[in-house]
Parts: C-alpha cells; sequence; structure tokens
C-alpha cells in the first residue's frame, strides 16, 4: 500500500491537529487554560484504533492532564462514553510502565478529559454532556435492608464526554480563540453548502478547496495538501452517506418486518448490494480488509470472495 494510501485513512481534522501548535491552541480553547510551548505537550494518539470508525481522534498528555480529543462528523453515537473506555484503557497501557502497578504505594496517572467536537448537519446544542453511566443496565444497587450495605448513589465507574458543536453560529468563543478550528468549520459548513447547491461530492470538494483558498482560509495547508485532503474528505463523506442510508434502510426494514418473505428478501439485497458497494470503493482506495469489514459489518468470507483476495 502507498503512503499516501495510508494516510487516507486519516481524517482532515486529525491532520490538521496532531500537531503540537495547534493541539496546544485548541485545548486552550477548549478549557480556558494557558498552556504554551514551554510546557511539555506529548502525543499519545493511537495509530491503529478504530474504535471511531476512522482515525480521527487525538490525544496528548500536558502538565498533570490526558486529554483525548474526538471529532465525530455526521451524528452523535451515544456510545462515545463507552468507545472512550476502550480508548483510554489503550493508552494507559501505553505510557505507564507495567510494573508499576504492583508497586505498594499508589501510584498516580494523568487525569483524563474527553471531547468530541460536533461538526454534523442535525441540530445539537452548544454542549452537552454524554456519561457513561447512562449506558448501564442498573445504576443504583438496591441491598437487603437486614445488611448493613447502602443502596450505591453512584456508580462505581463512570466516564464524562463533553461534546462541543463547532458549527457555525454555536460556540464563537471557542472558534474565535482557535483560528485552526474556525477554519476548519469554515471549510466543512463550505462543502456541504456547494453539495446543498446540486454539485457532486468531488466537485463539492474542490469548489470547497478553491473558495476557502480565495478567501484566506486554510490556504497553506490547502495548498500544500490539496490532493490528500480531496481524497480523505471524499472518503469521510461517503462512509458517512452510506452509514445514513444503512440506517434509513434499517428503520424501513423494521417497519416493513410484517411484509411478505419475497419483499423482505428484496430489501436485504439492496442493504447488501448499498455495503458491497462500498467496500468496492474502500479497497480501491487502499483500506485493509480489517477495516472495511469494521465499517460494512460484510464477513470476512464474503469480502475475500467478492474483492477476489486471498
Amino acid at each position: 500500500m502507498s503512503k499516501a494510501n495510508r494516510k487516507y485513512k486519516n481524517s482532515v481534522f486529525k491532520d490538521l491537529f496532531h500537531n503540537q501548535k495547534t493541539a496546544l491552541e485548541l485545548y486552550n480553547a477548549l478549557t480556558g487554560s494557558r498552556f504554551n510551548a514551554e510546557d511539555d505537550l506529548r502525543f499519545t494518539t493511537l495509530e491503529d484504533a478504530l474504535f471511531l470508525e476512522r482515525l480521527n481522534d487525538v490525544s496528548f498528555t500536558i502538565g498533570d492532564k490526558l486529554v483525548v480529543l474526538l471529532e465525530h462528523q455526521a451524528t452523535i453515537n451515544e456510545n462515545m462514553p463507552l468507545r472512550a473506555l476502550m480508548y483510554i484503557g489503550r493508552i494507559y497501557e501505553k505510557i505507564i510502565e507495567r510494573r508499576a502497578i504492583y508497586r505498594s504505594k499508589l501510584f498516580t496517572i494523568p487525569t483524563p478529559e474527553f471531547y468530541v467536537l460536533y461538526n454534523g448537519e442535525v441540530a445539537y446544542p452548544d454542549d452537552k454532556t454524554l456519561k457513561l453511566s447512562d449506558a448501564f443496565r442498573i445504576v443504583n444497587i438496591e441491598r437487603d435492608e437486614k445488611t448493613t450495605r447502602r443502596a450505591l448513589s453512584q456508580p462505581a465507574l463512570e466516564l464524562i464526554v463533553r461534546v462541543i458543536n463547532i458549527n457555525k453560529g454555536h460556540n464563537e468563543r471557542i472558534l474565535k480563540k482557535c483560528e485552526v478550528l474556525n477554519s476548519y468549520a469554515a471549510f466543512v459548513e463550505q462543502i456541504r453548502e456547494q453539495k446543498q447547491a446540486g454539485r457532486k461530492l468531488d466537485d463539492a470538494i474542490k469548489a470547497a478547496i478553491d473558495f476557502c483558498v480565495a478567501n484566506g482560509i486554510l490556504v497553506e495547508y490547502l495548498k500544500s495538501n490539496g490532493s490528500e485532503v480531496r481524497n480523505m474528505l471524499f472518503t469521510e463523506f461517503n462512509l458517512e452517506e452510506a452509514k445514513e442510508v444503512w440506517r434509513e434502510e434499517a428503520i424501513e426494514e423494521g417497519i416493513e418486518k410484517g411484509m411478505a418473505k419475497g419483499m423482505a428478501k428484496g430489501i436485504e439485497k439492496g442493504i447488501f448490494k448499498e455495503k458491497l458497494e462500498t467496500a468496492l470503493a474502500m479497497f480501491a482506495e487502499g483500506f485493509s480488509l480489517e477495516m472495511i469489514a469494521h465499517i460494512t459489518k460484510l464477513p470476512m468470507k464474503t469480502l475475500k470472495t467478492k474483492l477476489a483476495v486471498q
């Protein structure tokens, strides 16, 4: 696989913010902190993490904090705290010496913080908190009255993700403090406006790049990485559209459960066809079979047969 194709698995968000200067600026804007270049910011990003379906995360340590920044494009996934839990465990394994956990004295670790930057089209609040405990089947554990143990008022495990809307008209204070984030949000907004004007996705991306360069938005980045940006965004938007189609078809399938078996089979074939087309497009872009299987939910055996690979 070529170096360029490997890069396409990243998102533009990660490309922009996996950089000490821009990551620092973004974190200060989000939190009101005043960290500077002299502070020791070290990236801890997992390069092989597929919890968010694309490599669009940025994580780093700074001071006594371990920060995980996640960009989620089209819709909010309510399972984000659970995914973040799985992610943070792997990061701690990466940055902590294994023998440290066996010491008798308390071993302190960086305090984690989780942020999701939302730039989807569906209306969403400026700032919202997602909690891992919302997924628990039982939060308060009832105890036998005869025992001395009281009911638990707090879950034994919690993880909080702060979701911040970066669309136009939202959180302008944060956007003004981080020029790159503001420019990124404007760039994504421009792509959507071009699509709404009737352009095909590839043409919309090209038109948005031309517009941004002409209007002083991410000029240096877009001029230096134009072709890579087009490929990354084309793949990102295609995957989001494909997933939206699958969600709609799943709803329709549920509504039509009482229909004849022949009609149900037709729906299933339609879903399979959409997934297979997406798999073929991803394979052509250089994605691994593991990534394709993860996104499309197609069996590995089916992928190998349809894609004619060993």
